[in-house]
C-alpha cells in the first residue's frame, strides 16, 4: 500500500468523494472516522451530505471538504451530487439510498470510469409492494458497484444474492471516545453511577437499559411483553429506554395502561453515563448488523442480552446472552436469570471486554478501505 496514494490519472493525491444519505448515527460517525484516517494518509476527501450533518459531525474539522447536498432522488438532487463528484478518482457511498443516488450521478461519460464503492450498513425492513421496490433497488445498487463492502456477513451474502460483482466483509469500527482530561477516580465514577440511578428512580432496584430508535424494527413491543415477567418481582426491575421515534405514543400508552415498570427517556446524549449506571443492557431488535449499543455495552463491561439476528452473533461471540427474536418469554427468563446470578454477570462482562478487544480498530478499518481504493484506482499494467 502506498503511503500517499496517487490517482489513476497520475495525479497526487487520490481524490475521493464520500456520499451520505439519511444515514444513521453509526454510518455518519464511520464516515467522519474514515475521512480523518484517509486525510491523515494523504487522500483528498470530500463529504457530500445534508447540511446539518456538518454541524453534528464536523467533517471539515478532520481535514475533509464538506459539500452540502440534500439526499434527494429528484433530478436536481442528482445533478448537485454529480457536480460534487466531478473530478473524483473514486466515489464511496454509504447506505442503499446513497448508493443509488451515487450510481445515478455517475451515469454518462464524465462518471463512467469512476469506480463506485458502496458500504451496506444495514438493510431495509419492508413488506408488500414496497418490499419489491427495495429488492429492485438493492439489485441495481449491488450491480452498479465495483465493490460492495458489507459490515456483517449477512449483508455480504445479501449483496451477492442481488448480483454484486465483488462483495467483501468490512466490519466498521465505532470511534472510541477521544480523551477528555484525566480519568475519574473510582469513587467519582461510583458517585456518578449512584446519581444517575437516583435520577432514574433505581436506587434499590435493578436497572435495565435499552437504547435505539422507537420504531417497529427495534423490538420494543417485545421488550414490553417481557417486562410483564418482572412486574411482581421484589425489588421490581426498572427498564429505561433511551431514544425517540414515531412509536413513542403507542409505547407510552402500553406502559400506562399495563402499569409496566418502564421509562421512556427520549433522546439522550449521556449514553455512556446510562451504561455505567445499568445492571444489564437489552437489545430486542428484529435485525442488527453491528449494533452501536451492543458494541458500547461490551466495551464498557456491561452484560448484554440481545436477539440472535443479523450480524449480532458474529459481533458479540460468547460475550453476550442471545435469544431468538420474537420470544418474549425467553427474553424475560434470560434477563431474570442474569439478575439473580451476579457471578454470571461478572463472567459475561469479562467475556464482552475480551470480545471487544478483538474487533477491528479505526486504523484497521481505514487500512482495509484504502487497500480497496488502491486496488480500484491503480493503472492496469500492460501484460
Amino acid at each position: 500500500m502506498s503511503s500517499v496514494p496517487t490517482s489513476s490519472h497520475g495525479q497526487s493525491p487520490l481524490r475521493t468523494v464520500q456520499v451520505l444519505g439519511h444515514g444513521s448515527a453509526g454510518s455518519a460517525a464511520h464516515v467522519r472516522s474514515l475521512a480523518e484516517g484517509l486525510v491523515a494518509r494523504g487522500v483528498r476527501v470530500t463529504v457530500c451530505a445534508a447540511p446539518e450533518a456538518e454541524q453534528t459531525y464536523d467533517f471539515t474539522g478532520v481535514g475533509a471538504r464538506f459539500t452540502p447536498v440534500a439526499p434527494r432522488m429528484d433530478p436536481a438532487g442528482v445533478a448537485a451530487l454529480r457536480s460534487a463528484c466531478w473530478g473524483a478518482d473514486l466515489v464511496h457511498a454509504h447506505g442503499l439510498r446513497a448508493g443509488l443516488r451515487a450510481s445515478m450521478a455517475l451515469r454518462g461519460p464524465r462518471g463512467a470510469h469512476v469506480p463506485l464503492v458502496i458500504t451496506w450498513h444495514t438493510k431495509a425492513h419492508t413488506a408488500g409492494a414496497r418490499a419489491g421496490l427495495v429488492h429492485l433497488m438493492e439489485r441495481r445498487v449491488a450491480r452498479a458497484a465495483a465493490v460492495v463492502l458489507g459490515v456483517c456477513s449477512d449483508l455480504v451474502d445479501r449483496a451477492r444474492e442481488r448480483g454484486a460483482r465483488d462483495a467483501r466483509l468490512a466490519p466498521v469500527a465505532i470511534p472510541r471516545p477521544r480523551p477528555g482530561g484525566a480519568p475519574s477516580a473510582p469513587e467519582d465514577q461510583e458517585s456518578k453511577r449512584d446519581k444517575e440511578r437516583a435520577e432514574l428512580g433505581a436506587v434499590d432496584r435493578p436497572l435495565l437499559l435499552a437504547v435505539g430508535r422507537l420504531d417497529l424494527g427495534q423490538g420494543h413491543d417485545l421488550l414490553l411483553d417481557a417486562a410483564h415477567a418482572w412486574c411482581a418481582r421484589d425489588p421490581q426491575p426498572l427498564l429505561a429506554i433511551a431514544g425517540e421515534g414515531d412509536q413513542r405514543p403507542a409505547l407510552q400508552r402500553r406502559i400506562d395502561s399495563e402499569l409496566l415498570p418502564v421509562q421512556l427517556l427520549g433522546r439522550r446524549d449521556d449514553v455512556p453515563e446510562l451504561l455505567a449506571a445499568a445492571d444489564l443492557v437489552v437489545l430486542p431488535s428484529r435485525w442488527e448488523a453491528r449494533s452501536l449499543i451492543a458494541q458500547e455495552a461490551l466495551r464498557a463491561g456491561v452484560p448484554l442480552v440481545a436477539t440472535d439476528t443479523g450480524g449480532t452473533r458474529e459481533l458479540v461471540g460468547s460475550g453476550a446472552e442471545l435469544v431468538r427474536y420474537g420470544d418474549a418469554a425467553a427474553l424475560a427468563r434470560t434477563v431474570l436469570d442474569l439478575l439473580a446470578d451476579p457471578a454470571r454477570r461478572d463472567a459475561l462482562a469479562a467475556a464482552g471486554r475480551v470480545q471487544a478487544a478483538g474487533w477491528p480498530t479505526e486504523d484497521d478499518t481505514v487500512a482495509q478501505v484504502l487497500s480497496v481504493y488502491d486496488e480500484l484506482t491503480q493503472p492496469v499494467q500492460p501484460a
